[in-house]
């Protein structure tokens, strides 16, 4: 009898686990961050290289720890000592670290910049100034910590702390014309920046742009909101081929309070990408950019003769990508980055430009560059030195010598290095660990400590049911070889034949088949394969990290070459036996939209079907910097862009199709899928299509996600897992 009991418990024991380990991924779990890591935030190297701050969001306090020890020794600040500030989502620190900038009531503009109340608290007297009641942009402290620049409806203005007295320093601001030190819609969205002014290291000149915007066309949208009434939102947003601002650089003095404009081109229509003052207070550095984006000037202009010399003249073939590489030394000599021997290495400059070294060489792609240690003579960096799908950390002397791998972990791993380059606290991931913080000695990478890991993610995950992410090689037939991942269902049966439904972004220098742990999507992918299909990603030629020629190889031609490699991508999948060729999907979001359109209509042999989210149906519609940089003007290249269209090939229209976008999207508007259903209805093709109303380009906010997942996921079981 009690062998009898012992034996109905371990069978109720096994059965226990059995139903644990089947447990199955839900879209609520997803999106209700059931699978969220734990991350450090805000973290802040303090100068004397051995303690460090983060900003503890639960307490609302900024708090110092000490690298050796990662013990916390102080609190700096914290929000509930502050009652006049109350929370803050964000702090920065002046130059000699004596004051805080803290952020609070903080919202957004456009997908960087912010508008928000900010407060200077001075560590030693505890004291707060709040620097405007006003709203503002990007407030700075100078060199000195004496003032703060800030910007306010397109006019910078200087605050003097000490006497509270307020400078305006710009007069001509206003919407939709004149922007005055932050950046207009295109330059923040493609050159990935907001603040357009600098202090020199005096504290006595600001170096700023300007942003005439006058001759910019506009585009508007209607904000459906809750009231009787929409309202329309009205930006500036220069489309391919149409007027980009016309921008200009200035000086202004604060001793004598005068603005000066300095003339940095002889180009007729250019970008200023970059500005940065040297670590001679004199010296300003000016990067211009062409409008076709091949040919990039490193200007140094020299404010009291008011001489400007081009250092460095880059050209390309094709287009130059904008960096925030570019370090001064102690002398002004420079370390920069260029893909100009057709792989992104490191070099360094003479203050002339004359060059001492190409620091890194090989046939692989430098993928981060974080700094140079002057003592050690070391640059540190990050790679694909060990494969395009994983991240090491490095240094190496700026003679190219005695190079050190201070990571050891196959993956993904990156850095944030002390002040004085004596430790880095080291972040690593892959497709089987979840994020984990390690601090380690930069001489050498040892581990020093582990920080934090995210093991009961990892834990929580092994109740589910779930397959592993197969990284492998895809040959297509024309012999491109291409990085891929598959996700095939946990009891998957060489024997039966599964549909296939395929992810890709494939825009230029993209990745997305990286050894990198689970992001949202992954999750969707696993739960996907769990009901039966195997999910498959190929990063085609166009994508990043293999060289500027497997990059750049698309330029003038967006949309044919990575077409034609997604849909030779999936006829190499149908070739295989478990894959049922006839049920084959793709789906991408924004670029990767543009993507699964195209292959739904030029493969719809091999596609049967496609959901496409806030993609681009015609690069006519988009704005200048990005599309031109890839594909010139719509005037110099009518076929590119009409030829490589998802609007102009809606006739071929043969599978299911399912177009979703939101209305509020600033970005890639919803008139390329208005434009996009109006030809699909011309030619008599049906389709299915989702519209959220005020949603932006990422379409969140409340339950929008779930809705858009359980939308897409009830579309894929409709046309691929329950079509025979």
């Amino acid at each position: 009898m009690k062998l009898k009991h012992v034996f109905l418990f371990m069978f109720f024991i096994i059965g226990q686990i059995v139903t644990a380990q089947q447990k199955e991924i839900t879209l609520e779990e997803i999106w209700g961050g059931a699978f969220s890591t734990n991350g450090m935030y805000v973290l802040h190297s303090m100068n004397n290289g051995q303690q460090y701050t983060v900003l503890n969001r639960q307490e609302g306090s900024v708090d110092k720890y000490d690298y050796k020890t990662l013990q916390k020794v102080e609190t700096i600040v914290s929000a509930s000592n502050l009652p006049e500030v109350g929370s803050f989502s964000s702090y920065s620190f002046s130059e000699n670290e004596d004051k805080l900038l803290l952020a609070t009531q903080v919202e957004s503009v456009f997908r960087r910049s912010t508008l928000g109340i900010y407060f200077v608290y001075d560590i030693a007297s505890k004291k707060v100034i709040k620097i405007s009641d006003q709203k503002i942009q990007e407030p700075t402290f100078s060199p000195d910590g004496k003032k703060v620049a800030y910007v306010y409806e397109n006019n910078i203005y200087v605050k003097n702390l000490t006497s509270g007295v307020v400078k305006q320093i710009t007069t001509d601001g206003k919407k939709n014309k004149i922007i005055n030190g932050v950046t207009d819609w295109v330059y923040e969205e493609e050159f990935s920046f907001v603040r357009a002014f600098q202090w020199n290291a005096a504290s006595d000149y600001i170096a700023f742009i300007r942003f005439d915007e006058t001759e910019v066309p506009e585009f508007s949208m209607d904000v459906y909101g809750t009231k009787l009434y929409p309202q329309q939102h009205v930006f500036k947003y220069p489309k391919a081929g149409e007027a980009n601002a016309k921008v200009s650089l200035h000086l202004y003095n604060l001793n004598k309070e005068e603005t000066s404009t300095v003339d940095v081109s002889n180009y007729t229509d250019f970008y200023i990408p970059r500005i940065k003052w040297t670590n001679d207070p004199a010296v300003l550095s000016v990067q211009v950019l062409n409008r076709h984006q091949n040919q990039l000037d490193l200007i140094m202009y020299n404010t009291a003769t008011r001489q400007k010399s081009v250092v460095i003249q880059e050209t390309d073939k094709a287009y130059i990508d904008i960096t925030d590489n570019l370090t001064f030394l102690a002398d002004n000599s420079f370390i920069w980055t260029s893909e100009k021997d057709g792989y992104n290495h490191i070099y360094l400059y003479k203050k002339d430009g004359e060059l001492i070294n190409q620091i890194t060489k090989g046939p692989w792609e430098v993928t981060n560059y974080y700094g140079y240690d002057k003592k050690s003579d070391r640059v540190f960096y990050q790679s694909v030195e060990n494969g395009s799908i994983n991240r090491d950390i490095y240094s190496i002397k700026t003679n190219g010598k005695k190079k050190k791998r201070l990571s050891s972990k196959e993956g993904t791993n990156t850095a944030k290095f002390s002040a004085d380059f004596t430790y880095f606290i080291n972040t690593f991931s892959s497709a089987t660990t979840p994020p984990e913080y390690t601090l380690h000695s930069a001489t050498n990478g040892d581990l020093v400590k582990e920080i934090r890991n995210n093991d009961s993610v990892k834990e929580k995950l092994a109740n589910y049911r779930t397959s592993t992410k197969e990284f492998f090689t895809l040959t297509t037939a024309k012999g491109h070889k291409l990085n891929a991942w598959m996700i095939k269902p946990a009891d998957f049966d060489t024997s039966k034949k599964y549909p296939v439904f395929m992810y890709q972004y494939s825009g230029p220098g993209s990745q997305q088949v990286a050894n990198r742990w689970n992001g949202s999507n992954d999750y969707w992918y696993q739960m996907l394969a769990q009901k039966g299909l195997i999910v498959v990603c190929v990063d085609g030629r166009g994508t990043g990290f293999k060289g500027a020629d497997f990059k750049k190889v698309t330029y003038k031609e967006l949309g044919k070459y990575e077409v034609e490699d997604q849909i030779d991508a999936a006829i190499e999948l149908g070739k295989r036996s478990y894959v049922d060729k006839n049920r084959i999907g793709i789906w991408g979001w924004s670029y990767g939209g543009f993507m699964s359109s195209n292959c739904i209509l030029k493969g719809n042999d091999v596609f049967s079907m496609a959901i496409a989210v806030a993609p681009v149906t015609s690069w006519r519609f988009y704005d200048t910097i990005y599309t031109e940089r890839y594909m010139q003007t719509p005037q110099e290249n009518a076929s590119g862009y009409d030829d490589n269209s998802p609007i102009n090939h809606v006739e071929k229209l043969k599978g299911d199709y399912l177009l979703i976008h939101g209305t509020g999207d600033d970005n890639v508007h919803v008139q390329n899928t208005m434009r996009m259903i109006d030809a699909l209805i011309a030619a008599n093709k049906q389709f299915d299509w989702m519209i959220y109303p005020d949603k932006n380009h990422g379409i969140y906010g409340g339950y929008t996600r779930l809705h858009l997942y359980t939308k897409m996921t009830n579309f894929i079981e409709n046309t691929l897992l329950n079509k025979q």
